[in-house]
């Protein structure tokens, strides 16, 4: 089995289904209220989980109810939590999301005990990341956290993978410790539109490019109902169709691809074939309504091949 080892963020997903979003200054009325848990690196943990994976993850909760949920929650899918820090300072992550009548989704992020991982954090689990075979992190959690823990993977010989969501400015330094960023349309081009000197970066290939003069390796694009796109170090880029599917939430959808994507390139698949896979993957997340209880087992994902 895959040891993927991810650090990064865990929050209390607080879930209201509208209608439609409301214009500045309007209310509207939620149908309800759900809570779930959720945050990328916990989302992506349980992605990898349920795709076969053994998981490691590394964060910080708050000394809260919802903390001792997300713990609980963590270790009921059979995932390692023995580097996960309950803080007592601090209250646990929230996201506030919204989910209109189309799927789509809005997302505010209350970074709470997040905000306070530290390098620290990573040192005390340097073995465990050299060990492993992927370390997987996003961009909730501090940058200096995350360059550091790129930094212990790389001499230990792990492959890094960074899902740079929320997009942030990333550092040359930060970039070339990464073996496969992922990104979505809007994040590469906001990356790139930073970190370009004309700052035309007009296209989701060009922008992966321009990422790429600034010292990152692979990059792999996802473009929703387009698929996605993998812009490797050397050669031409390799674009994966998408499943089409009928959208009811796309809460966590990205997670899924991204954590699929993490333990089939572990388990030595080639990276296109790996794209199918988490296309496939994040496909039977949005069917579902929710973040974690949306993502699909690897049973799950091999029929949904099987039959197209």
């Amino acid at each position: 089995m895959a040891a993927i080892v991810v650090v990064g963020s865990l929050n209390e997903d607080l879930v209201v289904r509208v209608d439609r979003w409301p214009e500045a200054g309007e209310t509207v009325f939620g149908d309800r209220l759900d809570y779930s848990p959720g945050g990328k690196g916990a989302n992506q943990a349980v992605a990898a989980r349920r795709q076969g994976a053994e998981v490691c993850m590394i964060g910080r909760v708050g000394g809260d109810d919802f903390g001792d949920a997300m713990l609980r929650n963590l270790q009921r899918e059979e995932i390692n939590t023995e580097r996960l820090v309950s803080d007592q300072g601090a209250s646990s992550g929230v996201a506030l999301i919204t989910v209109d009548d189309s799927g789509e989704n809005t997302i505010i992020v209350v970074p709470g005990a997040n905000g306070r991982l530290a390098v620290a954090d990573i040192d005390a689990a340097r073995t465990l990341i050299a060990e492993a075979d992927i370390l997987l992190m996003q961009l909730e959690i501090p940058l200096p956290v995350v360059e550091h823990a790129a930094q212990s993977a790389r001499e230990g010989g792990a492959t890094v993978i960074l899902n740079a969501a929320p997009a942030r400015s990333l550092s040359p330094q930060l970039l070339s410790l990464v073996d496969y960023l992922v990104v979505n349309e809007t994040e590469v081009l906001l990356l790139a539109r930073g970190a370009s000197t004309t700052g035309n970066v007009t296209s989701p290939e060009e922008a992966a490019r321009t990422l790429q003069k600034v010292g990152a390796r692979n990059v792999v694009v996802t473009l929703g109902e387009e698929g996605a796109l993998l812009l490797p170090v050397n050669g031409p880029g390799v674009s994966v169709p998408a499943f089409r599917v009928q959208a009811v939430d796309t809460t966590a959808a990205g997670d899924a691809f991204v954590g699929a994507f993490a333990v089939r390139l572990a388990a030595g698949v080639e990276p296109k074939e790996a794209l199918r896979w988490a296309n496939a993957a994040g496909a039977l997340t949005v069917t579902r309504e929710g973040a974690q209880p949306s993502l699909p087992t690897f049973a799950e994902v091999e029929e949904f091949l099987r039959a197209r």
